[in-house]
């Protein structure tokens, strides 16, 4: 059996981790956001496909 004062230091502690770990949610879904409007940002910066020549990372690009 746990000790009334043990008992209620474990609630305030699960509480305590509980808004603790609401708080981080919130910052790591902020930073995503702003991750995401800074890639489309990006994207709407970057010229239309078809305009710029993309890398070729083929091997033998010689043989064909």
């Amino acid at each position: 059996m746990i000790a009334r004062g043990k008992e209620e230091q474990q609630q305030r502690r699960k509480a305590r981790l509980a808004a603790a770990l609401r708080e981080n949610l919130k910052r790591r879904k902020a930073q995503a956001r702003g991750r995401a409007d800074n890639e489309a940002s990006k994207d709407a910066a970057a010229p239309a496909e078809g305009q710029t020549k993309a890398p070729d990372f083929r091997r033998n690009r010689g043989r064909e």
